[in-house]
């Protein structure tokens, strides 16, 4: 009996510390620096690749990009946020098989997903949705898309079906996302934060929980992020669930401050040095619950309000 009570104990020790590490953040998952960047094989030939992202200030949380190695080349699924982080992960390709990569496929054109696609080889194709493609053309930073898919697309390399699915507008107007039917992976990039506050700088509120909410209609093993931490296949599932219910959270309680005529307009007094700007009336006087814990809570939740509040308003254009 008494070794029975230990080993429960020892159980719910583990139990406990799995969720104490349910975090977006580096430090509170007791991660160094060093341990980044890190490969995860999910299935046989498919991997994950995190590296701490670009700009973070203490490499705070990571960007995740989807590697798929075929007998008929590799796929690129995201680069990282700068060219030298980008070139180790193409030597890391380059060490893991000596398979060519031939397609890299922008699922966020946002630049801590792209600011490194210079390091990618030269004969690699370049795919991303229109409206990305739109955006990337703008910015005028080569290499630039090539290739579009407006709704799905698939791509078999050897005996691998890639499909690349637009599943609706979420963190950007043209997020795409990579299916392995076979494998049952689904990589979602930006349009799953794991533990990341939602960041709706150039987000489409309402929509963006469609588009997951399509997502957990796909028969898939894996939901892999694109920023926050490669965990288990099961955990990954039920924190695409938790990610869900935070932003319909956060859609519903910027709803009640908007109706309430309660401002987000930007702090008039600007920080002292050392101390943070104030925030706008609807971010103090918001019910935030547990979210005031996750990572990018401070710099985002104003932000997301605003785009709320633009979406209520009809402000929303692409």
């Amino acid at each position: 009996m008494t070794r029975y009570i230990a080993a429960l104990l020892l159980c719910a020790v583990a139990a406990n510390a799995t969720a104490q590490i349910q975090a977006g953040d580096r430090v509170k998952r007791g991660l160094a620096v060093t341990d980044f960047p890190r490969a995860k094989q999910l299935e046989p030939g498919v991997y994950s690749y995190e590296a701490l992202r670009t700009g973070d200030p203490g490499g705070q949380m990571t960007t995740v990009s989807l590697i798929v190695v075929t007998t008929d080349g590799v796929l690129v699924a995201d680069g990282q946020g700068n060219v030298d982080q980008t070139r180790e992960m193409v030597n890391w390709i380059a060490k893991t098989t000596n398979q060519p990569i031939k397609y890299v496929v922008i699922c966020s054109d946002h630049g801590d997903h792209t600011g490194g696609n210079a390091a990618f080889p030269a004969g690699a194709t370049f795919i991303a949705h229109p409206n990305s493609k739109k955006v990337l053309d703008a910015a005028g930073r080569p290499p630039l898309p090539t290739e579009t898919v407006a709704h799905r697309r698939v791509i078999r390399m050897g005996d691998t079906d890639i499909e690349i699915l637009f599943l609706g507008r979420a963190h950007t107007g043209g997020d795409l996302s990579i299916y392995l039917p076979k494998q049952k992976v689904l990589f979602m990039s930006e349009a799953y934060l794991h533990r990341i506050f939602p960041a709706m700088r150039s987000a489409y509120p309402t929509e963006w929980v469609q588009t997951v909410k399509n997502a957990e209609t796909i028969d898939a093993k894996w939901f892999v992020p694109g920023h926050g931490f490669v965990d288990d296949a099961p955990t990954l599932k039920a924190e695409l669930g938790v990610y869900r219910k935070a932003m319909e959270h956060v859609i519903a309680e910027a709803t009640r401050l908007h109706a309430a005529k309660i401002s987000c307009e930007a702090a008039a007094a600007p920080a002292t040095a050392g101390t943070a700007r104030p925030m706008c009336d609807a971010a103090v006087k918001g019910d935030w619950g547990d979210l005031k814990n996750w990572t990018l809570f401070a710099s985002q939740v104003e932000v997301a309000i605003r785009k709320v509040y633009d979406e209520l308003d009809g402000k929303l254009y692409f």
